[in-house]
């Protein structure tokens, strides 16, 4: 029988789906579910949180990735911290300059899941012998790695209870310590619409860190709302590029599959409603 799956946004709102309960388990981290759904397919979820969805994912992992990736002139190196479901690692490794993504999971039974009933999502992307996969704090890989990234991810739950720390400018300039020259930092923030707070807090922590604070927004259908989005560095910015180059950049990299990212959704994106405006002000 079909179940009501809510998610609050805030107190006073949220968004539903109808759902069957294919697993729930408690890892050591954090309670994971699996869902079906007649609108959105298969639905992974931690701590109650809607992560992503079979049929809408492309909406995040494709805009968390690719602004940041298709601007940098060359991507060799990646580092996903979080994103256990493989999904942005699957959008990165679809840039021919790309060598290296090293995937810092902190739950492995989140991989599990994910290679076992999340396909769709992730696209094989596991077998990819340029995928590095490691199960442990990303943090704590952040203060000892000497490896120094072009792009760094962060792929993680909402900056609610013990993850705020994880949205910090502590933890922003560990980042941008294992970054190289040119690199850039990307990240989901909330929405502007139901977590207004939040994303003025987050993007003043990057600020507070990187020289070049680029924010942009999106809808996510599994989220229920429009979804704020940033890319951080010192000095490369998103915003300077036309459509043709980003076009242009894909093209040349042999980038394909996209479902909803391209030159004139790059433009689009950093393109800021005037309340937006004021809130990132």
């Amino acid at each position: 029988m079909p179940e009501r799956i809510i998610e609050r946004l805030n107190d006073a709102s949220g968004v539903w789906f109808e759902g069957t309960l294919v697993e729930r388990r408690r890892t050591p981290f954090q309670l994971l579910e699996v869902w079906d759904t007649p609108e959105l397919g298969r639905i992974f979820r931690l701590d109650g949180f809607n992560m992503t969805s079979e049929r809408d994912e492309f909406f995040y992992h494709e805009n968390l990735v690719h602004p940041a990736a298709a601007a940098h002139p060359a991507p060799r190196r990646a580092l996903v911290i979080g994103g256990g479901d493989g999904g942005s690692s699957e959008e990165l490794l679809k840039h021919s300059t790309i060598e290296l993504v090293h995937m810092a999971e902190l739950d492995p039974e989140v991989i599990e899941v994910a290679k076992a009933q999340f396909g769709k999502v992730h696209r094989g992307a596991f077998d990819d012998p340029r995928l590095k996969v490691t199960v442990g704090d990303g943090l704590a890989y952040l203060r000892t790695t000497g490896v120094r990234y072009d792009l760094v991810a962060m792929d993680l739950t909402d900056p609610v209870g013990p993850s705020v720390e994880l949205y910090s400018p502590a933890t922003f300039a560990l980042a941008r310590g294992a970054m190289a020259e040119g690199g850039a930092l990307v990240l989901h923030m909330g929405s502007p619409f139901s977590h207004p707070e939040r994303v003025r807090q987050t993007l003043a922590s990057l600020r507070a860190v990187f020289r070049v604070v680029a924010p942009y927004f999106v809808h996510i259908p599994l989220y229920g709302s429009i979804w704020g989005f940033a890319c951080a560095s010192d000095s490369l910015d998103p915003r300077a590029l036309e459509p043709a180059e980003i076009d242009r950049r894909l093209a040349a990299r042999g980038v394909g599959d996209l479902q909803y990212y391209n030159g004139e959704v790059h433009r689009a994106v950093f393109a800021l409603p005037n309340y937006v405006r004021a809130l990132v002000a």
